[in-house]
């Protein structure tokens, strides 16, 4: 981990002396406590990391995080009060003058405490040359997001063997996650989507007590999360016979992800990616129903750093950074078709991680 430290120190242009990356409480938990402390499990709910030049780390936790924290390479200080906490944190950095803070993930109220008990400091924000930082993935992220998205493949495989007449939404969604993490995901990515027929319109619907039918859409948007690093897939089925508009619908899907696919490479735009997809589907009979961006980065968050391919993204995609493919077509009252895929970025090409079959399958 001392080097995404020290990543994160030349990456910066008016360098601070020290970086405090700060854990609130549930639900707001910054990721990058975990990215620098190359920590996988706990929470760390209270703990605060000291992130020096050279590389170091001090870690500040309270006394239940104790034996997790032996697990990082760190300076490790237990606290059990907050009048100890303070005093600690104190010692760390008194001798500096110049504080970086990761503005994005820090609550104003812990921002208000550290201010005034750091009165003499100066702090600025360098959450902006963290998430640069962190769309690049390492030799470690790339692992963990592999496997998670071999889980993912796993379960895929699953769907159709699951689906039968009559199964509600919230059934194959709970199926969806046990076999995640029977197959050794810690917990789902996020929450499950499970759509059917024209629930499945709505990208992000999740999942309902709709029972299933024939000839409905069957839309399954999940992921599994593995050491903290997420996977991303989608696949859209249709239980019975597909009609002709269905055929339609999922052909200009799958041929529009191919085209991000073939325009996916570093030193391209963002941008450029999804402005391909988008104007091929709008050449289609189907303009106007690709509703959203084409894809976004991926790894400790399922949307990382912030990043997508929207026609107004100016990243410039760089080699092993880690991104979804997902266009897709919504008609209200019909359904939608989404096909996604996560994929590796290479000099000239991208490795697909997810590897399930992408062609229309007919439960």
């Amino acid at each position: 981990m001392e080097k995404r430290v020290k990543n994160i120190f030349s990456s910066i242009e008016t360098k601070p002396e020290v970086i405090l990356i700060k854990n609130s409480e549930m639900p707001y938990i910054d990721d990058n406590f975990f990215y620098f402390t190359g920590l996988t499990h706990g929470i760390f709910e209270g703990s605060l990391a000291v992130l020096f030049p050279d590389g170091k780390i001090d870690l500040i936790i309270p006394q239940l995080e104790a034996e997790t924290a032996k697990k990082a390479r760190s300076r490790i200080h237990v606290y059990t009060n907050e009048s100890e906490f303070n005093k600690i944190l104190k010692k760390s950095v008194s001798s500096y003058e110049n504080i970086g803070l990761n503005f994005k993930g820090i609550s104003f109220r812990d921002f208000l405490k550290i201010k005034n008990l750091l009165s003499n400091c100066n702090f600025f924000d360098v959450s902006e040359a963290i998430e640069k930082t962190r769309l690049v993935k390492d030799e470690i992220e790339i692992k963990f997001i592999k496997k998670a998205c071999k889980i993912a493949d796993i379960v895929v495989d699953k769907i159709p063997r699951i689906v039968h007449d009559g199964i509600y939404e919230y059934e194959l969604a709970a199926e969806i996650n046990y076999f995640m993490q029977k197959n050794g995901a810690e917990k789902p990515a996020f929450d499950t989507i499970s759509s059917f027929g024209k629930n499945s319109a709505e990208p992000h619907y999740t999942h309902g007590n709709v029972k299933l039918k024939k000839e409905d859409f069957i839309l399954c948007d999940f992921g599994a999360c593995f050491k903290k690093y997420n996977s991303d897939i989608t696949r859209t089925f249709v239980f019975g016979k597909a009609s002709t508009m269905q055929k339609e619908m999922y052909n200009v899907v799958l041929n529009a992800q191919k085209i991000g696919f073939d325009n996916i490479k570093s030193g391209v735009k963002a941008s450029a990616v999804h402005n391909a997809v988008n104007s091929y589907i709008d050449r289609t009979k189907f303009k106007g129903r690709f509703i959203h961006s084409t894809g976004h980065s991926l790894g400790l968050a399922v949307h990382d750093s912030n990043a997508r391919f929207s026609s107004n993204s100016d990243i410039l995609l760089k080699e092993n950074m880690v991104f979804t493919v997902e266009p897709g077509i919504y008609i209200p009252n019909l359904g939608g078709v989404r096909i996604e895929d996560d994929v590796l970025i290479k000099s000239d090409r991208v490795e697909l991680l997810t590897k399930s079959p992408r062609n229309l399958i007919e439960i």
